[in-house]
């Protein structure tokens, strides 16, 4: 019977001498190991035994050193795992013991794993390899002692909570900006600084109490990424910084003022809302012949109501009618552009909002398949093979956000940092989706855009 070492469950990370899932490293057969995916890495377990047999494969003691050159790197595994929050101190020492354990049974047996000699017979050990509980127990004893000095340690990292109402997936190029801009005053995630994510999925409903989870561990900061996560960080603590990406701050009730914000909060204030009429004006330049353009909102967003007061006004000075499509969820998003058929619009206006953000995909998708022109927000959706995008750039806002938690980190006080505005704007257009659409773009849009998809 194999048995877990001190129950505990390794996360799925690699380490030199393969990737710990579970214990699938437990279950290997002779001569073969776990890696990533549970599968298994075969290798000739000692040198000799490679040259006796001609075996191509490269030894054990080849591929991942000495003892201690393989124990030093799991030491440095465990303590990258300890900074990330994927494992607790304690099963962090734990972690070292059993690992170093496994190395050097590995070496040495036809078949390998920690266990105890009176679980039963497991037929991994040649006579004398076996560990006695005794032995087990004792080094484990030990593992925990020195588990106190690493919870020491990792109280001296801080923790910086990423609290998001969209997917982690779309938003890799965001966090990748975000840790960009954390790096630029010093800090590097896994290293120096922890940081420990929360995503919504478009629930936003689920933000309270994400917001709550990370002010009860006492995060030293939290970035959220648009108005909803942002209200919810402020509604759930008055004194861990909070640092914002959204769309208006001061109409949000985020802050009083930009220049001086006050309190615990601050951040970037995108300006998004303002666009609204320019990228209605953009779409009616694009699609002259549109003389029904639908308005897609959410009507979860706290900012809907402006949006669609906004948007309606502007329509009204173009002698354009508005038809307004709501869509709060992935279905109702279906729904909406199985409506514009019967709604005759000869145009869609996608509204600010970071759950149109995280289904870009399926926005853009459902453009192509209903042949519907459509404005977008933000570059990613033409990149993505939107027809047109006008907007501020989400990843130089994100690395701003990250140059400001950095600062917090360093001791700067959120209400000494004016919030930003960005100062340039990213108008692109898609030629391919375009041409696609059967659409010409007037030379007027080719001479202002930024960039020009081909």
């Amino acid at each position: 019977m194999v048995v877990e070492v001190a129950s505990i469950r390794f996360p799925p990370i690699a380490v030199p001498l393969g990737t710990y899932s579970g214990w699938n490293v437990h279950r290997a057969q002779p001569g073969e190991l776990a890696d990533r995916d549970g599968s298994l890495i075969p290798f000739a377990r000692t040198k000799e035994e490679r040259d006796a047999t001609g075996d191509p494969r490269p030894s054990l003691e080849e591929r991942y050193g000495t003892h201690e050159t393989y124990v030093a790197k799991v030491e440095a595994a465990a303590a990258a795992l300890v900074a990330e929050r994927l494992l607790l101190p304690p099963d962090a020492a734990a972690y070292i013991a059993a690992g170093a354990c496994l190395r050097s049974l590995l070496i040495k047996s036809d078949r390998a794993v920690c266990t105890l000699e009176d679980q039963g017979e497991t037929g991994y050990f040649r006579r004398g390899d076996r560990m006695r509980r005794r032995e087990v127990m004792l080094l484990l004893g030990g593992a925990m002692a020195a588990a106190r000095a690493l919870r020491a340690q990792q109280k001296a990292i801080p923790v910086i909570g990423y609290l998001s109402s969209e997917s982690p997936g779309p938003s890799a190029p965001l966090v990748a900006a975000f840790h960009q801009g954390l790096s630029e005053t010093g800090y590097v995630g896994g290293q120096n600084v922890a940081i420990e994510y929360r995503w919504a999925e478009g629930s936003y409903d689920r933000l309270p109490g994400l917001a709550a989870d990370l002010v009860g561990r006492k995060v030293d900061v939290i970035l959220t990424g648009g108005t909803p996560s942002a209200l919810a960080a402020k509604s759930a603590t008055s004194t861990i910084p909070v640092v914002f990406i959204v769309g208006d701050a001061v109409a949000a009730g985020l802050v009083p003022s930009l220049a001086r914000p006050g309190g615990n909060l601050t951040g970037v204030s995108m300006l998004t809302f303002e666009l609204m009429p320019k990228r209605l004006e953009l779409l009616s330049e694009l699609v002259p012949q549109a003389v029904v353009i639908a308005l897609l909102v959410n009507p979860n967003s706290p900012a809907a109501e402006r949006i669609m007061r906004d948007v309606q006004e502007a329509a009204r000075a173009k002698g354009v009618q508005l038809h307004i499509l709501k869509a709060g969820t992935e279905g109702e998003i279906d729904a909406a552009f199985a409506s514009l058929v019967q709604l005759q619009a000869g145009a869609l206006l996608v509204g600010t909002d970071p759950f149109f953000n995280s289904r870009r995909e399926q926005l853009v998708a459902l453009a192509s398949r209903h042949a519907v022109p459509a404005n977008y927000e933000w570059r990613e959706f033409a990149a993505a093979g939107g027809l047109i995008s006008y907007g501020p750039s989400l990843r130089a806002n994100n690395r701003q956000v990250g140059i400001y938690v950095g600062k917090i980190l360093k001791g700067a006080k959120p209400a000494d940092l004016p919030v930003q505005q960005p100062t340039t704007f990213e108008l692109v257009v898609n030629l391919n989706t375009a041409k696609a659409l059967g659409l010409t773009v007037p030379p007027s849009i080719l001479a202002r855009a930024d960039e020009v998809i081909e």
